[in-house]
């Protein structure tokens, strides 16, 4: 007798259609008890920062090596120093898109922090100092020839010789800001017209008077120090002269803008003694503590010059700006 039945083959095609239902059965009921795993994301912080980018880069990233924490950070431009990125700051106001400031001036942050733009109670702070210099080509000029006090920058006999960046930005506007306290207007007025009649080169930025100072196109140059210990470290024959009543100290600042665990990490970071540290031995900064400068440097009354900024700032734009 023949033997009937299903063949071997069928078995073999049912046994497969089996395991796939098991398997599609698995895959719709799995989820309900066991939810996919998230990978977290690293944590990040947005930083705007008008520290210069060669001295910035390495703190940043040994914070991240030490936190885990990647700050993502929007550094300004060296013509519009601090200014560019604290109208952006101001235009984010309702909605801030940044979460830690570091600026290399103190001026706008101050204003800055009366407009709100900073999270609430002690969001920013004041830490270490540069100071705005007289720095003299000294192939050119020696210590003894050169000029003693701004005032003499007017002189004839530095006429096409002097050499500084646009008074609207950065700290050439601070330090311009805090000569008109110290003389008082009329007097800075007159200064700031004879200055710029006595054709100065005006520059978009302080390394490029340290550059024009060490080519000896200028013999003469109105600049930060870490500007001038970039040009000398680069063999550029200038040199400083020495702080007096009319040199300016900045502090480096930094502010919250989002309070945030990783915002407030960074803010703390910043302003540590060891990073403060960093930048000193860098030549990002010229000391630790103003408090302990011996020298009579300008001292501001911040108050005032905030509530007569715009109208100085007017001034200088008619004087200066070509």
């Amino acid at each position: 007798m023949t033997k009937t039945g299903n063949p071997k083959w069928l078995g073999d095609v049912k046994f497969i259609l089996r395991g796939l239902a098991v398997c599609l059965l698995v895959a719709l009921v799995a989820p309900c008890f066991f939810p996919p795993i998230h990978h977290p994301k690293k944590p990040r912080v947005t930083l705007y920062a008008s520290q210069d980018q060669v001295y910035a880069e390495p703190i940043l990233k040994e914070f991240a090596d030490w936190t885990r924490i990647k700050a993502s950070t929007l550094f300004d431009s060296e013509a519009v120093k601090t200014v560019g990125l604290a109208n952006r700051l101001l235009a984010e106001r309702t909605h801030p898109q940044c979460d830690v400031f570091w600026n290399n001036e103190e001026l706008r942050t101050r204003r800055l922090a009366a407009r709100n733009v900073f999270a609430e109670t002690n969001a920013w702070a004041a830490f270490g100092y540069r100071s705005r210099r007289i720095v003299i080509n000294k192939n050119r000029l020696t210590l003894v020839t050169a000029p003693r006090s701004l005032i003499e920058l007017t002189n004839e006999i530095w006429r096409g010789k002097v050499a500084l960046a646009y008074p609207l930005f950065g700290t050439t506007a601070t330090h311009f800001l805090a000569l008109r306290q110290y003389w008082g207007d009329t007097q800075w007025q007159a200064w700031c017209r004879a200055l710029a009649a006595n054709n100065p080169f005006l520059v978009d930025g302080n390394s490029l008077v340290v550059n024009l100072v060490g080519r000896g196109e200028a013999w003469i140059g109105l600049t930060d120090s870490d500007d001038i210990s970039v040009g000398q470290r680069a063999g550029s024959p200038v040199v400083a002269l020495p702080l007096t009543e009319e040199s300016l100290l900045i502090p480096n600042t930094v502010a919250l803008v989002r309070r945030r665990l990783e915002s407030e990490r960074l803010f703390d970071y910043l302003q540590s003694p060891a990073v403060v540290e960093r930048l000193v031995a860098a030549n990002a900064l010229e000391g630790l503590i103003v408090s302990e400068v011996a020298t009579p440097t300008l001292k501001v009354d911040w108050d005032a010059l905030l509530r007569d900024l715009d109208s100085a700032t007017a001034t200088m734009k008619q004087i200066f700006l070509r």
